[in-house]
Formats: C-alpha cells, structure tokens, sequence
C-alpha cells in the first residue's frame, strides 16, 4: 500500500512515496511547474507508475487554521488533480514542513553545500511522514 504526497510550491512541486508497508516516507522526484492541469496530470502519472492508494496534499494554514494563499493554491491543485486520477486525495496540515525538511538535513549533518538547493522533495517526505506516523497513533 503505498502512499504519494506532495509539497505544492509556485515553482516546483515535491513529491515522496512510501514503501509498501506505508511505513516510511523518501523523496522520489522534484517537479517542476509548468501549469496546473499539466502538473496534476504528471503527479497523476507518478501515482499510476508507483500503484498509488492515497494521495497527500501538503496544505499550508493561517493562525485560525484556515488555508492561507499558499494553501489555496494547493486546494486548487488537489481540485485539478481530482479531475485527472480516482486515487484518493487529502489536504493535510504542512505548516512548516520546508523548515522541518531544513532541520532534518543538518541533524543529519548534511553539509551546507549538499543542503543547497531545493527543499521540495525533503518537505514531501515530512509531510508524508507525518501523516504516516498520525495514522499509525490513531490506529493503536
């Protein structure tokens, strides 16, 4: 049973999958923006390629728990990528996973040089691997 998730940036989307036990969350590729529908139909793809039963929608929130603009926007992908696959989609709570993905990085004592760059990939496996490890605490 693996699961995608997706860290919707305005140029690059991130994307991780799971193994197959849904236990552990990798990076898997960096897509980047072309427009809506084609970047729906690619992640799409990459569920169909990887026998995908769950997509996760990193969705970033205001203070009051309610999308900000950054989070709009991946509610409008999550609508475009409802339209193109009958995977299962969820919008979860990514608040900060750009900034986690970071920190994991240098506790992992990835050097500076390696860190540059782009995050996507990183913040879709935290997104993943929370929403993983949530399941897990609410299945005990």
């Amino acid at each position: 049973m693996r699961i995608l998730a997706v860290d919707h940036g305005e140029k690059r989307i991130g994307v991780a999958l799971s193994d197959a036990t849904a236990t552990i969350a990798v990076p898997h590729k960096i897509v980047e923006h072309i427009s809506r529908a084609i970047d729906a139909a690619q992640v799409a793809d990459l569920a169909a390629q990887n026998n995908v039963v769950l997509i996760i929608i990193g969705q970033s929130l205001d203070d009051e728990g309610n999308p900000n603009p950054a989070g709009r926007r991946a509610g409008r992908f999550a609508d475009e990528l409802k339209k193109q696959t009958n995977i299962p989609i969820v919008l979860w709570d990514e608040s900060f996973s750009t900034q986690d993905a970071r920190a994991a990085r240098i506790q992992l004592g990835v050097s500076r040089k390696k860190r540059a760059g782009h995050q996507d990939a990183f913040a879709a496996v935290v997104i993943l691997q929370s929403y993983l490890e949530e399941c897990r605490q609410t299945d005990h």
